[in-house]
């Protein structure tokens, strides 16, 4: 596995490859890699020529410095773990590297897809989403783009971004990977209580639930309602949003009959640990 630093070292060698009619398929990552990101690096080799994995925490997109303090960096064990995957590029830069002074960041229109949910609670958040994601993207120019499902509107908002610039850059959004008991993978659950991994897929199952309940004849605002009830009384649970959403735009639906494209998203506080998951409840 090739290693870069420095912004010029990587584009110089991307470029040549690409000369070569070779495709470049890119992970961006923050590091603390789980299973979720090896599928994402797996399905990347195998579409492409080369596999270019990014470990990069990105100080803009923590609007709490203390989550930024408290994300897990574990750069020794995910080169490993990038070494047993076969990864030919690790881009590791440095903040100076991938914010130099004088950058420019083109202004986008998300309309409201960046306000609702993540964007609301989360203010400033996919500012700096949108900021990384297109400098990397600028510096890495792949192909292909690989990004999970588990950040929907993250991914969505990056596919708006790349429409605007008529990118030739492909996003390949690849599924949630869950551990056995349907809690989605993250970073963060290394930091759950024994109590809060426990209770944590509850989580998932409910929002598997919710197309059952939709099929008894309730409405969207009444299984909202119920699933948040059910969320509130798992102890040391707090749930912060859980909307059913038409899967292109992130607005909220009145009925399932308004979209062919139904997701529902939530995120859930489980003590000092923020989790979010989703379900696509209908896509034809």
């Amino acid at each position: 596995m090739l290693l870069f630093k420095e912004v010029k070292s990587i584009k110089r060698y991307l470029k040549s490859e690409q000369a070569k009619g070779l495709k470049v398929g890119y992970v961006p990552t923050m590091g603390a890699l789980h299973e979720g990101h090896a599928s994402l690096i797996k399905r990347a080799k195998a579409e492409n020529d080369i596999c270019v994995c990014s470990i990069f925490v990105n100080p803009t997109q923590f609007n709490d410095p203390k989550d930024l303090e408290k994300y897990p960096r574990t750069e020794g064990q995910d080169i490993e773990i990038l070494v047993g995957l076969d990864n030919d590029v690790l881009f590791y830069p440095t903040v100076s590297a991938v914010y130099p002074k004088g950058l420019h960041i083109p202004m986008f229109d998300f309309g409201q897809v960046d306000k609702v949910m993540e964007g609301h609670f989360r203010p400033g958040h996919f500012d700096g989403v949108v900021e990384v994601v297109y400098r990397l993207l600028d510096i890495v120019e792949p192909d292909n783009l690989y990004m999970g499902q588990k950040d929907f509107q993250q991914f969505t908002l990056i596919q708006h971004m790349l429409n605007q610039l008529a990118s030739k850059t492909q996003l390949v959004v690849c599924p949630i990977i869950r551990e056995e008991d349907g809690l989605a993978l993250s970073s963060r659950n290394v930091r759950l209580t024994e109590e809060n991994r426990k209770n944590a897929p509850i989580i998932s199952k409910i929002l598997h639930q919710l197309n059952d309940w939709l099929e008894e004849g309730m409405t969207i605002k009444q299984v909202e309602q119920k699933a948040i009830d059910q969320l509130s009384k798992i102890p040391d649970f707090k749930p912060e949003y859980l909307e059913i959403v038409d899967g292109y735009s992130l607005q909220a639906i009145e009925k399932m009959s308004d979209s062919d494209y139904v997701v529902v998203c939530a995120a859930v506080w489980t003590g000092d640990i923020r989790l979010i998951d989703n379900v696509i409840l209908k896509k034809s």
